[in-house]
C-alpha cells in the first residue's frame, strides 16, 4: 500500500495563517500522490512534496527561508532511501531555489553523504542549478525587526539571542519534510529547512544529518521538525525507525520518541513516519504542526494543523 505524509514545521503558528498552511501541505501531499498512484518511487514522491513546500514562501525552506545573524539564507536539506541506507545531504547552502534537489544530486552523483557551505554551492552550480536568492521582502523585513529587538536585550550576544527566541517563539525556524512508501514497499524521507532565525553563520541543524532530522531504513522512514539541536543530540529519527524495526506501529513509535524527548530535552519537536506497509505516524509536542497525509484507498488527501490530544 502506498502512502505519504508531509509536515510544514512544528511550532507556534499564527492562527490567521491556518488556511494557507493547510492548503500548502495539502498541495505538497497531492504532488507526492500524483507520483505514487501510477507506480512511482517513494524517493520521487517525497522530493516532489518537499519541492512544493520549498517554493511556498510561507514555509521556512527554500524561497522564504529565515535569515542568519548576517542577514543571509543558509539552507539545509537531506534525502534518504531505505534500501541500502543511501543518503544525500547539503548544509549551509546559499543561493539556490531547491536545496532538496541538490541533496538528491549528492545521493545520486557522488560518493559522499554531506556537502556544506561554498563546496555545496559549487556542486550545485556544476549540477546545473541556477543562482537564486531565496530571501523574500518579508524575511528581510523580519530580519531587520529581529535585529532591532536583539539589540534591545541585555547580556552577551548568544544569551541575548536565546532570550529573544524564548520570548518570541515565532522567530525560531521551522522545517518541512515528507516521508513516503511506494507500491513496492520502498521507503524514502526528504527534509529541508532555512534553520533558526538569527543563527550564527555556519550553523548546521538536524535536517541534513542522517538519523537526526531525516532517516529511512527498509522498515521505516521519518522526518523531524523543531529545534535542530535537540534532534542532533537525541538522534531522533534513527531512534524512531529502530522502534518500528522492533515491531512498533509508526504512531506508537512517534509517541514513544516524543515522550522520551520531552522528558529529557524539551518540547520543541514534531515527527512524521511511515512503515513498509504504508502505516503512518504523526505527532508533535508544540502547539501546532501543519501536516497532510494520504494512504492508498482513501478518497483524498487529509490535512490538519495539530494532532488531536
Amino acid at each position: 500500500m502506498y502512502a505519504i505524509v508531509v509536515h510544514g514545521g512544528a511550532g507556534d503558528w499564527q492562527n490567521e495563517l491556518e488556511a494557507q498552511l493547510l492548503a500548502g501541505v495539502r498541495r505538497a501531499a497531492e504532488a507526492g500522490v500524483a507520483i505514487l498512484a501510477p507506480g512511482g518511487t517513494a524517493l520521487d514522491a517525497a522530493v516532489a512534496a518537499v519541492v512544493v513546500l520549498e517554493d511556498d514562501p510561507l514555509f521556512n525552506a527554500g524561497t522564504g527561508s529565515t535569515l542568519n545573524l548576517d542577514g543571509e539564507a543558509e539552507m539545509d536539506a537531506g534525502v534518504m532511501v531505505g534500501q541500502g541506507l543511501r543518503s544525500g545531504n547539503v548544509a549551509a547552502l546559499r543561493r539556490v531555489r531547491n536545496p532538496v534537489l541538490v541533496a538528491r544530486k549528492v545521493l545520486e552523483e557522488t560518493d559522499h553523504v554531506l556537502l556544506a557551505g561554498t563546496g555545496a554551492e559549487r556542486f550545485a552550480r556544476a549540477m546545473g542549478f541556477a543562482e537564486h536568492d531565496p530571501r523574500t521582502p518579508e524575511r528581510l523585513a523580519a530580519y531587520r525587526r529581529q535585529r532591532e529587538a536583539l539589540a534591545r536585550l541585555p547580556n552577551a550576544k548568544l544569551p541575548r539571542l536565546h532570550a529573544l527566541l524564548q520570548a518570541h517563539p515565532g522567530l525560531a525556524g521551522d522545517t518541512v519534510g515528507a516521508v513516503a512508501c511506494d507500491s513496492a514497499g520502498n521507503l524514502a524521507a526528504a527534509t529541508s529547512t532555512g534553520g533558526v532565525s538569527l543563527k550564527l553563520a555556519g550553523r548546521i541543524g538536524d535536517s541534513p544529518v542522517p538519523g537526526a532530522g531525516n532517516y529511512a531504513t527498509p522498515a521505516a522512514a521519518a522526518s523531524a521538525t523543531g529545534q535542530g539541536e535537540l534532534m542532533l543530540r537525541f538522534l531522533t529519527t534513527k531512534g524512531l525507525c529502530d522502534l518500528v524495526t522492533q515491531g512498533y506501529h509508526p504512531q506508537d513509535a512517534v509517541e514513544a520518541i516524543l515522550a522520551r524527548m520531552t522528558a529529557d530535552l524539551g518540547r520543541d519537536v514534531g515527527l512524521i513516519a511511515v512503515d513498509a506497509t504504508g502505516q503512518l505516524g504523526v505527532g508533535h509536542a508544540t502547539s501546532a504542526m501543519p501536516h497532510a497525509w494520504f494512504q492508498e484507498g482513501f478518497a483524498a488527501v487529509s490535512a490538519r494543523m495539530r494532532v488531536p490530544l
